[in-house]
């Protein structure tokens, strides 16, 4: 299933490539159907003009991507958790080098989801051509984050070839260039390019999640496939456990082998192993800033 758009959905058979319209059947109860999701089809599947099919059944999911829809209680969508995509083998944080900055903590979002869903991480930074990356690249290093550069001029070819044979969410802030980049990835895409305000925050683009083939190249079996997100302005992680947030940052999880008991590793606690650990230059003191950071607004204080 390659998109959804006021309760129908766009399939994709196996085999030939034909694309078929389909609504849920009621048989499948509250059972939400997401992009990625492999399901059964039944009705007319001719992808004929007109032609509507029922979704019947959704395969068990080998991965689901989730966000929460904002960390804060006092919202009105308060803590809905929301599965972003189903079946993704990676997730690729896509962030500007400049204009806008990057953001290190909404990277740290990404990733700690990204391996709480068991998908694997990749950093795609946009706008090279406008900055050095030493300086994000200097605070993963001890993560060793496989990472590729983008330039305007660039021909993506390195990117290509860490998205063939898989199935790739990007998800992004607006304005770091994404829709750019799924637009020269996938040129007959056509999703909407937005534009960086002055306070360097870009203006929403794509409105919701598409799953795109990649084009093959010369010599692809498999080119892959691509899920381009809407622009986010959080990635909520209340959906988390605590144990799972840390192995979001695997960096510190060693400095932890020294806590107390049920430690909650959060600033108060006195003996608390990680300060010990990050004073003696195990770990990037920003690091455990960002991941303590993340603990209160799951917690549900303010960031």
């Amino acid at each position: 299933m390659i998109a959804v758009d006021r309760g129908r959905y766009t399939c994709v058979l196996d085999g030939p490539d034909t694309r078929v319209t389909a609504m849920r059947a009621r048989e499948l109860g509250r059972k939400s159907v997401v992009v990625g999701d492999r399901v059964s089809l039944v009705g007319d599947t001719s992808g004929a003009p007109g032609a509507l099919a029922r979704i019947v059944r959704i395969a068990e999911r080998r991965s689901v991507l989730r966000r929460t829809a904002d960390d804060d209680e006092t919202t009105a969508e308060g803590r809905l958790e929301r599965v972003v995509v189903a079946n993704a083998d990676q997730l690729v944080i896509v962030t500007a080098l400049a204009d806008p900055p990057p953001r290190t903590g909404f990277v740290d979002r990404c990733l700690v989801a990204a391996y709480d869903a068991d998908i694997e991480p990749l950093l795609c930074l946009t706008k090279a051509d406008l900055a050095e990356p030493a300086a994000i690249l200097d605070y993963y290093a001890e993560l060793d984050l496989p990472y590729v550069l983008v330039r305007p001029d660039s021909d993506l070819g390195e990117l290509r070839e860490r998205l063939a044979g898989r199935v790739s969410v990007l998800v992004g802030h607006s304005g770091v260039g994404k829709s750019t980049l799924v637009n020269r990835l996938v040129p007959e895409a056509d999703r909407a390019v937005g534009t960086v305000s002055a306070i360097g925050r870009g203006r929403h683009t794509s409105t919701s999640a598409v799953a795109l083939p990649l084009p093959p190249a010369s010599g692809d079996t498999d080119p892959g496939w691509i899920v381009d997100t809407p622009g986010v302005r959080s990635f909520g992680l209340a959906h988390v456990s605590a144990e799972s947030l840390l192995h979001g940052f695997p960096d510190l999880v060693e400095g932890t082998v020294d806590c107390p008991p049920n430690c909650e590793h959060t600033a108060g606690e006195a003996e608390c192993a990680l300060d010990a650990w990050v004073a003696a230059g195990n770990a990037d003191p920003r690091r455990l800033q960002s991941y303590r950071r993340l603990l209160a607004s799951r917690a549900g204080e303010t960031e």
